[in-house]
């Protein structure tokens, strides 16, 4: 009959949930969204802070925050692509030129500077906002729900997916608090479980525990560091500063700008902020396997001396860098320097000093230029273009090439250019390529190019009575890679931080667990009985739940396991969505 129902049946209706899961274990601590009301009528408007209030939860939602952080690796691709200003001057002024059509608008665009453009910035600074605005509230809602204590015990245990049953000698009250006891032993230092101990009444007594709280704050942990990553990651960019140099055997170099061959900052660093230290090349060891010419160790010793303190000698490897001047000092190359001597027409000496020449294979054949623009009168100002060969060898006549990268038989081969340097044009120029624009390269009578072959100690004759060239030595030089970037530890402690969060809240399980000791309802003779019920639940599917369960009931009743226990999927499950 319509509106009856059977005696001692359940009467549930549409929006019925056991008691202990409408909270923020299951579904946020909304419950069920009350339906709609029909109005029939047109729907408000939003109004300017309405849209503004959509504009921000729309900002700080997760699938926006993820769609941030993409466009951010999309948007750092033209760095890579693209001659940036900072690093490479002179690859951008080459893309400008060899590209007159597309080059000034990728200029005006800021593909040329991308991590200081107007575009990648805001994209930067949008995600910084979104990670802000996502993580502060739930933070909040954390906290409240740690201070929160475990729900009780639900009416019903046997509708959960994890179950347990037996029965004790023990009072109600006397299980159900070493129930308590044994949830709450500590596990590294920290209590299992939180539990919470009451009475029913008609000498019921329940606990209810809960665990796992530590997923949330792996999670939140884990999104504060990648907001940490952030900040350190732009400050950074914004504090440091990197610069190469390269210094010859024998020789010093200051920590100034100006000693630098390359140097590039970030936007708060100012120059004058570098610690003024001195280091000085004593001496360089480079090793190589005699059989493959394959390199094996290189050792720069030098002698630095900061402000203040004495000078130390110290030892530069490869991967092996030191620090002066709150500065890492890499070593990232070496090769021979020649150091000659010309003088010009009037026996005058136009040009004295080591040349470093950039070895270009493993047998360290290296390319230089000599350029001397210091000559008497009206001469004309010479170019030295060529190559040193730490080995020389003769296969063929007027063919030479280098053996071995060890200086057993040094030579220098080189050719002739005089007139305008171009030095004086204001244009920057590579200290190792030559302008040949106003020069002219010198030709013997037959209309050959006159070659110049020298060895240490030897002095020879420039064509077209220019001068002399002496090669008076080969020291080694290295080319130091300084780099200062105070955010470095800054981001290793938020990139392990990050790690550890994001360990913790894929491993660490959320899970509830109830137990309600109750008088046996029978009247035999004997001593009472206590009768326990047990259940668990957990967020998503989690094999150990039962286990656990398990376990209490065994350490609650001391036996080896429970005297009971049933699984399914009877029980109602945990909305997971």
């Amino acid at each position: 009959m319509s509106g009856t129902t059977r005696p001692g049946a359940a009467t549930t209706s549409p929006g019925y949930r056991p008691a202990g899961l409408d909270d923020a274990f299951s579904d946020g601590g909304q419950g069920a969204p009350p339906p709609a009301p029909a109005t029939g009528g047109q729907l408000p408007a939003l109004g300017p802070v309405g849209w503004l209030r959509w504009a921000w939860r729309q900002l700080t939602s997760m699938r926006v925050a993820l769609l941030l952080l993409v466009l951010l690796a999309v948007a750092a691709v033209p760095g890579t692509m693209f001659p940036q200003r900072p690093q490479d001057p002179a690859g951008v002024a080459a893309y400008l030129t060899d590209h007159p059509s597309t080059g000034p608008w990728l200029d005006r665009l800021g593909f040329f500077d991308v991590y200081a453009s107007v575009w990648f910035s805001a994209i930067y600074l949008l995600l910084f906002v979104s990670l802000i605005g996502c993580i502060l509230p739930r933070t909040r809602v954390h906290l409240a729900a740690v201070r929160g204590r475990p729900p009780r015990t639900p009416r019903r245990l046997a509708r959960f997916p994890a179950q347990g049953a037996g029965t004790s000698p023990d009072a109600p009250q006397v299980v159900v608090e070493r129930a308590a006891a044994v949830l709450r032993r500590r596990r590294l230092g920290v209590p299992a479980f939180r539990a919470d101990v009451h009475d029913e009444g008609g000498g019921t007594w329940s606990v209810s525990a809960e665990r796992g709280y530590l997923r949330e704050t792996g999670n939140l942990v884990f999104h504060l560091a990648l907001l940490g990553l952030l900040v350190a990651m732009a400050a950074g960019q914004m504090l440091h500063y990197r610069g190469q140099a390269i210094v010859v055997q024998g020789t010093g170099f200051a920590n100034v700008q100006a000693a630098y061959d390359t140097f590039e900052r970030g936007t708060a660093f100012d120059p004058a902020d570098l610690v003024p230290f001195t280091m000085r090349l004593d001496d360089f060891e480079a090793r190589f396997d005699p059989a493959t010419l394959q390199s094996r160790d290189f050792t720069a010793y030098v002698t630095v001396a900061e402000p203040g303190g004495e000078p130390q000698e110290r030892t530069i490897k490869v991967n092996h860098p030191i620090v002066a001047g709150g500065a890492k000092v890499y070593l990232q190359g070496n090769g021979y320097a020649p150091a000659v001597t010309v003088h010009d027409a009037a026996g005058e000496v136009a040009f004295s000093g080591p040349v470093p020449f950039l070895p270009q294979d493993d047998v360290y054949t290296s390319r230089g230029v000599v350029k001397v623009p210091d000559v008497s009168g009206d001469q004309p100002q010479v170019g030295l273009v060529g190559y040193l060969l730490p080995t020389a060898v003769e296969p063929a006549p007027g063919l030479w090439r280098s053996v071995d990268p060890q200086p057993a038989d040094p030579l220098l081969v080189l050719s002739v250019w005089s007139g305008n340097l171009g030095l004086d044009t204001g244009v920057p120029q590579n200290a190792y390529r030559l302008d040949e624009s106003r020069m002219e390269q010198a030709v013997d009578d037959a209309g050959e190019v006159v070659t110049l072959y020298v060895r240490p100690g030897e002095t020879v004759e420039l064509p077209d009575g220019l001068g002399t060239l002496t090669f008076d030595d080969l020291p080694r030089f290295v080319a130091l890679d300084l780099r200062h970037d105070p955010s470095l530890a800054w981001v290793l402690t938020f990139a392990l931080l990050a790690l550890a969060g994001l360990t913790v809240s894929l491993f660490a399980p959320r899970r509830r667990l109830w137990l309600r000791a109750a008088p046996a309802q029978d009247d035999g003779p004997g001593p009472a009985t206590t009768v326990i019920t047990a259940a668990g639940l957990a967020r998503g599917d989690d094999i150990g739940l039962q286990p656990e369960l398990d376990r209490v009931l065994a350490d609650v009743l001391g036996t080896p396991g429970p005297s009971h226990h049933t699984t399914g999927s009877a029980g109602p499950q945990e909305d997971t969505t």
